[in-house]
């Protein structure tokens, strides 16, 4: 009978033992799915980012990649982020892949996020940038059609990793790389070895790991405030960021790594136009990678909250009729874009009072990213820091890439960023001075519901 008893006794500490392990910290058991596609043109086209181009690629330095990861919380609720090489994902072609997936997985905008590597070594996606380039109707065929095969890439890559979803665990952490240099303030031919640069600037690098409860690791997503644009030439290639992707992926086999763009749009990479660069600030960001996930990070329970806006940011007065007559002489995007809000130009430039500006906040566990569509400069992050921490997340390029987002005291300054960027993206003028104090306003707004 002592026997028995002791025999039942011990199977039942037994059992106890292994109906709590994977109890063992069940806060912070996530689900995650990934997946990953090349999106290398198979032709040439035209590339995206230099007003400079007068001819189309020429061929690939690197593979272009979309990468897919969806999350899901012990509560299932679900979020997707979608990362790509590319300069940014027009209006357009963001509302149709946001919308398919809001009619098959009913989630919602403030459920995706589609972020843009911003490399200017890809290709030119629908009509954006419609006024830099001297296309001609063959080679707007031709982005067209890539158009398309981009946009069921990215919603089958989505489907993917909706189907790959495993049991994982997520953590977070912050480094540091130094290579953006504030481009309105240091001038690029004027730079040596030995000059004070002056900023600002954001050299932080975010990083979030993904891995398995075995400690294997599945997903590594990180950014960097930085423009890619080490490399200037015909050939297709991530920049930087895509070499630092590949870099990440060689040092842990098997590992989806995942770059997004911060608040870049005052930084450049310098000294910069040798491939030999492109790869050495790819292994310096990701030799921060690394280094943040040698140290302790921070565990993320599992409990995501995600928030999103669609606010009206106004445009300013359009430059007088007599400036554009002034401008619309000539051969160049500045003229293309004066013919077309005249009306006169091959595509006429809508007279648009507002535009719709996107902004994201999720909440993974503790950890808050905050993802603003646009060109936004680094005095967003910095002010977002210094309100919210130094461990916030701030990405830029998300779901809608329209114009540049520049502070009050760039507005004032005015220059590309702070005025003629918008004639780039064709919108028929620069935005109001609150730009700033608008966009702010309403992260903290969103934040708030995240507490």
């Amino acid at each position: 009978m002592n026997l028995q008893r002791t025999l039942f006794i011990f199977l039942l500490c037994l059992t106890g033992l292994f109906l709590t392990v994977p109890a063992l910290g069940g806060d912070n058991l996530w689900k995650a799915g990934c997946a990953r596609t090349i999106i290398t043109p198979k032709e040439p086209m035209w590339m995206a980012g230099f007003a400079a181009r007068t001819a189309p690629s020429e061929g690939t330095l690197a593979d272009l990649w979309a990468k897919a990861l969806t999350l899901e919380d012990a509560e299932g609720n679900r979020a997707v982020l979608v990362t790509a090489d590319i300069l940014g994902f027009p209006k357009d072609l963001s509302d149709d892949i946001r919308d398919y997936v809001r009619r098959k997985y009913g989630l919602d905008r403030s459920r995706i996020i589609l972020s843009a590597s911003h490399t200017h070594s890809g290709p030119v996606l629908g009509d954006a940038l419609y006024f830099i380039y001297p296309m001609k109707e063959a080679d707007r065929k031709i982005v067209r059609r890539y158009t398309s095969q981009f946009k069921n890439q990215i919603v089958n890559l989505i489907d993917a990793s909706m189907q790959q979803l495993e049991p994982v665990r997520i953590e977070t952490g912050m480094g540091q790389v130094n290579f953006a240099v504030n481009r309105r303030n240091n001038k690029e031919r004027a730079l040596t070895p030995t000059t004070e640069l002056k900023g600002p600037y954001d050299h932080a690098v975010p990083v979030l790991k993904i891995e398995r409860p075995d400690g294997t690791l599945k997903t590594i997503i990180f950014g960097y405030s930085c423009h890619p644009t080490v490399l200037s030439g015909q050939l297709f290639s991530g920049d930087y960021a895509g070499f630092a992707q590949t870099e990440i992926e060689k040092l842990h086999p098997g590992v989806q790594a995942m770059f997004f763009q911060g608040t870049g749009a005052d930084q450049n990479p310098l000294p910069r136009h040798k491939v030999s660069l492109a790869v050495q600030y790819g292994k310096q960001l990701a030799a921060s990678v690394k280094q943040v996930l040698s140290e302790d990070m921070v565990p993320q329970e599992s409990r995501l909250r995600t928030h999103y806006a669609e606010i009206e940011l106004p445009l300013d007065e359009p430059i007088s009729r007599k400036q554009l007559e002034k401008l619309a002489t000539g051969n160049t995007y500045e003229s293309r874009w004066a013919q077309g809000v005249l009306g006169r130009g091959e595509k006429v430039v809508p007279p648009l009072k507002a535009y719709p500006y996107p902004i994201s906040v999720w909440t993974i566990g503790a950890q808050r990213l905050v993802a603003l569509g646009g060109e936004v400069v680094s005095g967003y992050s910095i002010r977002l820091k210094q309100l919210y921490g130094n461990d916030l997340f701030v990405m830029g390029y998300a779901n809608d890439v329209m114009n540049y987002i520049p502070t009050t005291v760039i507005w004032d300054e005015g220059g590309y960023e702070g005025m003629t960027a918008s004639r780039v993206y064709a919108l028929p003028a620069r935005w109001t001075r609150d730009v700033e104090e608008r966009i702010i306003g309403v992260v903290e707004r969103l934040l708030e519901n995240t507490e």
